[in-house]
């Protein structure tokens, strides 16, 4: 009987599957990109709903723990060597500086607005930029010097600090963003020597063990509706992150950088459906800034790579 029901799923998907597999690979990976989207805007919303009584630190506490069962068998076959690493303190600051961006981010979006966090997090990639200047020692030219400064104008239009409309929370989203940034820089240097498996495990469950503490501290007893809803958080935010690998895999990171930019759209759409809230004027102002500038830096990152390509060696270029 199951292996019917097996031979059954396999003819019904083989087709979709053969022919998935048939498209072009930026095709692929923006299907994969607008699917992972959706799931992150799904996530949010679900926190936001869940975060409307239960702290930040339970629900971020809950979420690891499911994606760390999620992810024990991966961890299981290849033990010891998920954890054998000879950078345990850029391991464990990458953990330090994620849980801020998560904490932070998570409180962010109870608090406010899910179009705004989502547009004041595609700051990261201005973020990314500066930290890649000081630790990684890139060069980078005027120009994106100038979409970088771009870009934190677009910020300031959205948070407007010294106005009557200002929010406090969103100085929160910012750190989460910047602190995403972080993350993304410190990735790159831990690429260098360390295999996947061991960013993965060293994610998946020094995170949930920090949690710990404050989560038991600030833990209430949630009902099964709530249950239900953390579950599903972690099992959507897995399947996002690893459809979005799977996307920029497939695609070219310079063309999906510019497709990523749907999660705002998302986020305004379950931000209305959901909790009847729409961005405002400023949002959106400032949102068109961030993205002009971000699609700007990742064509001059594009122009730099092709340059490069031509390249015999590479060497003294400045990125501008």
């Amino acid at each position: 009987m199951v292996r019917y029901h097996s031979s059954v799923a396999t003819n019904v998907f083989a087709p979709v599957q053969q022919k998935f597999s048939a498209l072009p690979g930026n095709l692929k990976g923006a299907v994969m990109l607008f699917i992972a989207a959706a799931g992150f805007a799904v996530t949010m919303a679900l926190i936001k709903l869940v975060g409307q009584r239960l702290h930040v630190t339970q629900i971020l506490l809950v979420r690891q723990i499911v994606m760390a069962l999620i992810v024990l068998p991966i961890i299981i076959r290849t033990f010891p060597n998920s954890f054998k690493t000879t950078r345990i303190k850029l391991h464990l600051l990458r953990v330090c500086v994620a849980l801020v961006a998560m904490l932070c981010g998570f409180y962010a979006v109870i608090k406010m607005p899910l179009a705004d966090v989502t547009a004041i997090g595609f700051a990261k990639a201005f973020f990314i930029t500066v930290f890649a200047i000081i630790i990684l020692k890139e060069k980078v030219g005027l120009r994106r010097w100038g979409a970088v400064l771009v870009g934190f104008i677009g910020v300031v239009l959205m948070i407007r600090p010294g106005s009557d409309g200002f929010d406090p929370i969103s100085v929160l989203a910012l750190i989460s963003s910047a602190a995403a940034g972080l993350v993304m820089v410190i990735l790159r240097l831990l690429s260098r020597t360390e295999k996947p498996i061991t960013t993965l495990s060293f994610q998946a469950y020094f995170v949930g063990i920090a949690m710990i503490i404050p989560g038991y501290y600030f833990w209430l007893h949630p009902t099964l509706f709530e249950w239900a809803l953390m579950i599903v958080i972690g099992i959507i935010s897995y399947g996002a992150q690893l459809l979005n690998i799977y996307a920029y895999k497939w695609g070219e990171a310079s063309v999906l950088a510019s497709l990523d930019y749907v999660r705002l759209l998302y986020a305004t759409l379950f931000g209305y459906l959901i909790f009847n809230s729409l961005p405002g004027p400023y949002t959106w102002a400032g949102a068109l800034v961030i993205i002009a500038a971000s699609l700007y830096t990742v064509h001059r990152e594009r122009k730099l790579n092709r340059n490069l390509a031509r390249s015999p060696e590479g060497r003294g270029y400045t990125s501008t």
